[in-house]
Order: structure tokens, then sequence, then C-alpha cells
């Protein structure tokens, strides 16, 4: 079972670890820091080094417990004791991405009383989905504004583990509860200052004001009730 260290800590980029499997070019290990594809998140990519050789991290997938780094060379062998390095570039735009996701969706949720039904998160543009009936061009706007002026509050972001049922206890969460299996007792939770607690495997920054702001790009109808809106991140 791989250990998740960035659970508990976004920020980690580099690591030491021991090889525990390896199948073809599928490297697993006793921890990382490399968030596998998940959530609407991508999975990270970057480097492994063993024995002074550096070897490209083109994905990272989960596989049960584990976590599966594909590398682009063989050679890494079982028992091999690696250092990992995430393209943090790449991952902390993620972050940003990922942690405007939920802004903006309490946002839609706070405004509309929608669902979200669904995000992705990518290095050029974001997007949500969500469950509403009909929405105009002057309530979009409205959306991004005040998504806007949380980011701008600086609000801290912070992570919590918390048991299946206290979990629940929250109104946000619990509308999860017929979704996530009941073999999950332990809930890790996503708090935008007192705006927003999420249930959120993903990696997000500690404060709002890193994601600068965002620019809301479009808006498609995708079905009955169905909407989406496209963002992407200030620089």
């Amino acid at each position: 079972m791989t250990d998740l260290t960035y659970l508990n800590d976004s920020y980690k980029k580099e690591f030491e670890a021991i090889v525990t499997k390896v199948e073809g070019r599928g490297i697993t290990l006793d921890n990382t820091c490399f968030y596998p594809t998940s959530g609407g998140q991508p999975g990270d990519t970057g480097v492994l080094v063993a024995a002074g050789k550096e070897y490209k991290v083109v994905s990272a997938k989960k596989a049960g417990p584990d976590i599966i780094h594909e590398v682009d060379q063989d050679g890494i062998k079982e028992g091999d004791r690696v250092t990992g390095m995430v393209d943090w570039t790449r991952r902390y735009r993620f972050m940003r991405g990922h942690t405007a996701c939920h802004v903006l969706s309490y946002v839609v949720n706070k405004e509309t009383g929608a669902l979200i039904t669904g995000n992705q998160i990518a290095e050029d543009k974001c997007r949500i989905d969500f469950d509403l009936e009909n929405f105009d061009r002057e309530q979009i706007r409205s959306f991004e504004e005040k998504a806007n002026r949380i980011i701008s509050e600086g609000v801290e972001v912070s992570t919590k583990f918390l048991p299946r049922e206290e979990a629940f206890q929250i109104p946000s969460v619990l509308k999860l509860k017929n979704v996530l299996p009941p073999s999950v007792e332990t809930i890790r939770i996503v708090e935008i200052g007192d705006y927003d607690a999420q249930a959120c495997g993903g990696t997000h920054i500690r404060d709002t004001s890193e994601i600068k702001g965002i620019n809301v790009t479009s808006a498609e109808n995708k079905g009955k009730n169905n909407r989406r809106v496209y963002f992407t991140l200030k620089d």
C-alpha cells in the first residue's frame, strides 16, 4: 500500500522512497508525492532518480491501494531506493485550478442551489458542470465576480480527516452519503475558510489569494439541466 504523502502536504515536491513492485515500466513505491489521475485532476509528471540515473515519470495512476508511476525507460528494480521529484510548475497550476473549482462551485451552489456534477482541470483551462435548469450571461458574470471576491480575500484553505458519520454532519458533504461506499470510513475534508467544506482527495493551495483570480471564458448547455462553465486562471 502506497503512503500518499500529498494528502497531508500538497507542497511537498521531492521525496525518498523504496520500490516495492515493478511491472514493465510501472513502478510502485512505498510512498509518493505524485498525485494520480483522479477527480478531474490530471496525474503528476516528473522524475524518479535511481542509482544516479534519471527516469521521466510520464503518468501516475491508481491501482487499488497503490500508485503506479509509469516511467519512460527500463532499469528500475524492486528494492531500489529512489528520489522522486514532481514537475512543480505543472502541479502548482493544477492546485490553483482545483481550489478555484471549489470556490466557483460554492458560488454557483449558493446562488442557485445547483449541484455540481463534475469538473475537469487542465493547464490551459478548467471547467465545472452543474445541474441547473437555465442561466443567463448576467448570472454567469455574477458568478465570476463573487468567486473573485472570495479569492481576493486570501481565505485560508485547510484539510482535515473526519470519521465518516462526523463528516456527514456537514451539510455540503451529506449529499455524498449515498455515493461514497460504506468501506470509506475516514473522509478527507477540504475547507475554504467559513465558506465551503467538501470531501476531496485532490491537491490544493493554502490561501485563495494564490489563485490570483479567474476569467469565465464560456458557458454551454450540455443537455437537459446540464450546464458547463469554462474558466482560465489569471497570471
